[in-house]
Order: C-alpha cells, then sequence, then structure tokens
C-alpha cells in the first residue's frame, strides 16, 4: 500500500491488527500524496494506494492507474496550527508568527496536499501575502510538524490528526468550520495490483479500522 504520510501512525495500527487477524501480510510506504501519485503513475508496484487530496486521484484515475469502480472516499480531516510545547498562550498565533522574527512551516503547497489546504485557508483569511516572509515549507505534513516539534518553526500548519497525541507540540488554533477547506482521503485499488488488494480495502471500511482512525483525529468521509 502506497498512502499519504499523515495516515503513518492510524495505517500501521490498522495494518498489524489485518496481519493478525487474516495471517496476510500489509507492506506500507509512506510519503506525500503528491510523491505517492507520482510514484504509482509512474509504475511503482503498489496495489492499494490512499491520498489526502482528490486531485491527484483525479490523475491517477485518468492516467489509467487505478482500477475502475473501486475509488471509494475513506476519511475526513480538519487543519490546526500547532506550536511548541513551552510556546506562551497566543491569541493571535498568526499575528505573532508576523510581528516577531518566527516562522511559520506547511507542506509544499505544490506538491503536499496539507500545504495547498493551508494556502486555500491563509488565503481565505486574508493572511497569505503578509505572511510570506514568514513561511517555510517541508517534504510532507510530518516533516511539517516536526520542525515545529524542534524549534526550527514556531508554528506549523497540520491536520488534527497530526497533532492528536503527538509529542512536543499542542494546538493553539483550529480554524472554524466555516474557514476549514474540504479535506477527503480517497482510496482505489491500483490497476494491476495483487489479488486479496480488495479484501484489505474493505476492511479499511470496517468497524475495527474506523475506531482507530477515529482514535486518531480522522474523520468520516464529508
Amino acid at each position: 500500500m502506497f498512502a499519504a504520510a499523515s495516515l503513518t501512525d492510524a495505517l500501521e495500527s490498522v495494518a498489524a491488527s489485518y496481519e493478525r487477524e487474516t495471517g496476510q501480510s500489509v507492506r506500507l510506504s509512506f510519503a506525500g500524496s503528491g510523491a505517492v501519485a507520482r510514484q504509482v503513475q509512474s509504475g511503482a508496484p503498489a496495489d492499494v494506494v490512499i491520498l489526502a487530496d482528490e486531485p491527484w486521484m483525479d490523475r491517477l484515475e485518468q492516467s489509467g492507474r487505478v482500477r475502475p469502480g473501486t475509488r471509494r472516499d475513506l476519511l475526513s480531516n480538519i487543519l490546526v496550527v500547532v506550536a511548541g510545547d513551552d510556546a506562551p498562550d497566543i491569541a493571535d498565533p498568526l499575528a505573532w508568527v508576523m510581528n516577531g522574527d518566527r516562522k511559520l512551516v506547511i507542506g509544499d503547497p505544490e506538491s503536499v496536499p496539507a500545504g495547498a489546504y493551508a494556502r486555500t485557508w491563509l488565503q481565505g483569511v486574508g493572511r497569505w501575502e503578509t505572511l510570506q516572509p514568514h513561511i517555510v515549507t517541508a517534504a510532507d505534513v510530518r516533516a511539517a510538524r516536526t520542525f515545529v516539534e524542534r524549534g526550527e518553526a514556531a508554528l506549523g500548519v497540520v491536520y488534527r490528526s497530526d497533532a492528536i497525541g503527538a509529542p512536543g507540540v499542542r494546538v493553539v488554533l483550529t480554524p472554524p468550520a466555516e474557514q476549514q477547506p474540504r479535506i477527503v482521503y480517497p482510496a482505489a485499488l491500483v490497476k494491476d495490483g495483487k489479488p486479496g488488494a480488495d479484501a484489505f480495502l474493505g476492511y479499511l471500511q470496517g468497524p475495527q479500522a474506523r475506531a482507530v482512525f477515529d482514535a486518531a483525529g480522522f474523520g468520516p468521509p464529508r
């Protein structure tokens, strides 16, 4: 399975449960959704692909790499802003960054859905242009979180699922629902994937997997 980096912890847990229950092994590969999609499009030996971005999955479908009729929306997510555990209480975190020599890290908007969603949000609230001198980008959303954990950036825009239970960071801002972009994780079987992959894709939609995803901060498709 090739999957978006934000799914790392949850999918590792789900795969371990599936292996215990069925005896079938699951091999996982994680990266930013753009990198995952390009690998699959180039013929990487994937059986199942899950992305954090609908347009990237559209491209895989259009290129014929997705098995027809197998695509489905698996999960949803929301954006949050995180700071280090030792950061002060901040009434307006974005202004705090702009008023000091501080950095805000997001995923690279050109290849990382979390970064594109962050850009959309910041543009919508009128902060994108003024924050430009303070923004740095990361290769995927987990790398963005690591920047904040290490103190290399004062704030980071990540998914809620990346903030839950993460040591070294805390949520300092959750944009209200009307500001949140629609974040959906489409999943599909890859054309010419191995037999049995459909069983695991079905398992990902079952109650055991759902409980893991819920605990990790993901929501149902919306």
